[in-house]
């Protein structure tokens, strides 16, 4: 089924996507049979996104994209099917602007393999994916976490989630994603740190331009909490156990 077209009410629902991660000219790894770009319109601050996929080569090294082309990497399931998912996520990231996103998304190897490998539902898929487990019933497991720190400090994690709101649990083994509702995959957000955050260990440079239309609301703020606490001196947090009036 349409496995792009399946997360895109989800996203909806997250302020992030709208503001943050869809944001200027994307590309779309491996998204010809349902890109993003078909729902350009939902996201606003997206300016554009470019289809990649067979006939424009090796979604694994991504030969001829520039370094930063892009502020945002899309991929959704797509990382799968390469033969090394570290050497294309490193590419992903190479392509990816300092400051930009890369958004994927993979199949869970319980949710979807269900305990059978090679894939019973998808013969070119080359690897399952895992998370926060230790041992794994498939040869050919990638742990997410550890993928993800092997990229280095350039990457920063801001979201891994398990994608699972539609799956039902009590079903007997079968392949859910062929409904038209159930996703059964994990979606990472990775944010590609700047240089000068590099640098500083990801301590950001705070903005040194002053507003003057603003400090005075940012300075009510402290003034006000500073005056709740004043008000308040004589009694410590968390310590009156008097009853309810």
């Amino acid at each position: 089924m349409r496995e792009l077209s399946k997360s895109i009410p989800r996203r909806q629902r997250d302020p992030g996507f709208a503001t943050r991660y869809f944001v200027g000219d994307g590309v779309d790894i491996g998204g010809a049979p349902d890109p993003l770009s078909l729902y350009q319109e939902l996201f606003p601050l997206l300016n554009s996104v470019k289809v990649w996929d067979l006939e424009d080569g090796d979604a694994q090294y991504m030969e001829g994209v520039p370094d930063n082309s892009f502020d945002l990497v899309h991929s959704s399931h797509c990382l799968e099917h390469l033969y090394d998912p570290q050497i294309g996520l490193v590419n992903w990231l190479r392509i990816c602007a300092p400051g930009g996103h890369i958004v994927i998304t993979v199949p869970d190897e319980d949710l979807y393999e269900q305990g059978a490998f090679p894939s019973t539902y998808n013969k070119d898929h080359k690897w399952t994916f895992t998370s926060h487990k230790s041992n794994s019933w498939s040869t050919k497991s990638i742990n997410l976490i550890d993928l993800v720190k092997s990229l280095g400090f350039k990457c920063q994690l801001l979201s891994l989630r398990l994608e699972d709101s539609a799956y039902r649990y009590q079903l007997p083994r079968f392949d859910q994603t062929s409904t038209p509702v159930a996703e059964s995959c994990w979606e990472l957000i990775i944010r590609k740190r700047t240089f000068q955050e590099i640098q500083n260990l990801g301590l950001r440079n705070s903005n040194n331009i002053s507003n003057s239309n603003l400090n005075q609301y940012y300075n009510q703020y402290k003034i006000d909490y500073q005056t709740l606490k004043n008000s308040n001196a004589e009694n410590k947090p968390f310590m009156n156990f008097d009853e309810l009036s």
